[in-house]
């Protein structure tokens, strides 16, 4: 294996990807990014900027070499930051014919495989040979919007080897407006990222709904709790719960305007059923699809007390009534 990080690749075109790109050209000379759509990259030559997400960022084009096909980008680079939505990573998954054995991943997705109910960590791992110690997870709040705005921000960076966590955070995510730290805690802090989308929907449920300030402000916390408890079932190691990247993701998903799957639940609590909330987002909801699957890990193996999980599963796939469910949790907040 070459030196790492060596070639970066960007493995994704929505603005998630857009604004890691920004970060990244910071200190390297070029990059590899691959987008499934031709036509969206003709357009980003013409244009200097990404035509459908975070407009706003131009990029030197002379120093980006663009790829529509997954394995030539592969092939072409040694590290791969992939930031697609988590439900759609198995799709460009199977156009995969290149090896990822030798690669380094960089994953930016916050959310679960489907269906395997599989950490991405785990997926690169077990099914493309990914040495476990060569995944590195990007953890903790930062909306791509406010990259774009060069808003300042901070990130966890998560990896088994913590000497490659490292090099990341000192040499390539560290600009004048975003700051990184190091974990070992990749079980962990994947879940936290599977997991706060989850409370954001019931979060913004909430403010559809009407309940104010003081109700969220109970809520958070006890969300919080839940969600610790499920991180000490499943992977009970020493962790400092109150290291920013276990609640800041949390705080931010649940009360940020850019949230998507805080949208996608006060739409559904201001009275729009499970469905229309989902087209009339337009985008996805990556909570929607976590909560069946944390749902069934739970049940299938921890059976870890989590109210709010199993309120937010029985309104989006049980159709039960947000309010009724919400008020039935909420008689419990401490």
């Amino acid at each position: 294996m070459k030196i790492f990080p060596g070639k970066i690749a960007v493995m994704g075109g929505g603005s998630w990807a857009t604004a890691l790109a920004k970060i990244i050209m910071y200190s390297q000379p070029e990059i590899n990014w691959y987008m499934r759509r031709l036509d969206r990259i003709e357009d980003f030559r013409r244009m200097k900027h990404n035509p459908a997400y975070l407009s706003s960022i131009t990029f030197d084009t002379s120093r980006i070499h663009f790829y529509d096909d997954i394995n030539r980008a592969i092939e072409n680079s040694d590290t791969l930051i992939f930031a697609t939505p988590s439900p759609y990573i198995k799709e460009h998954l199977k156009k995969v014919t290149a090896s990822l054995e030798n690669k380094y991943i960089i994953s930016a997705i916050k959310g679960i495989v489907p269906d395997e109910n599989m950490l991405v960590n785990d997926y690169f791992s077990t099914y493309y040979g990914v040495n476990p110690n060569n995944i590195i997870v990007i953890a903790g709040a930062c909306h791509a919007e406010e990259i774009a705005m060069e808003h300042l921000s901070y990130i966890t960076l998560v990896c088994r080897d913590i000497r490659k966590a490292g090099k990341l955070s000192e040499h390539i995510f560290k600009t004048s407006y975003l700051n990184s730290s190091c974990s070992r805690d990749m079980v962990g802090l994947e879940y936290v990222s599977v997991l706060k989308n989850i409370y954001a929907i019931i979060a913004g449920m909430c403010n559809g709904l009407k309940y104010g300030d003081n109700f969220q402000a109970v809520y958070i916390p006890n969300a919080f709790s839940e969600m610790i408890r499920f991180l000490n079932a499943v992977h009970p190691v020493k962790r400092d719960i109150t290291a920013a990247a276990y609640l800041s993701d949390l705080l931010v998903t649940s009360y940020s305007i850019f949230s998507r799957n805080r949208m996608f639940g006060k739409m559904i609590g201001e009275g729009n059923s499970v469905n229309a909330a989902k087209v009339e987002l337009g985008m996805v909801a990556e909570g929607y699809y976590a909560t069946k699957c944390v749902y069934e890990i739970n049940e299938r193996q921890y059976k870890v007390d989590m109210p709010i999980l199993n309120a937010l599963y029985a309104i989006l796939y049980e159709r039960k009534s947000p309010a009724v469910q919400i008020r039935g949790i909420t008689e419990n907040f401490k």
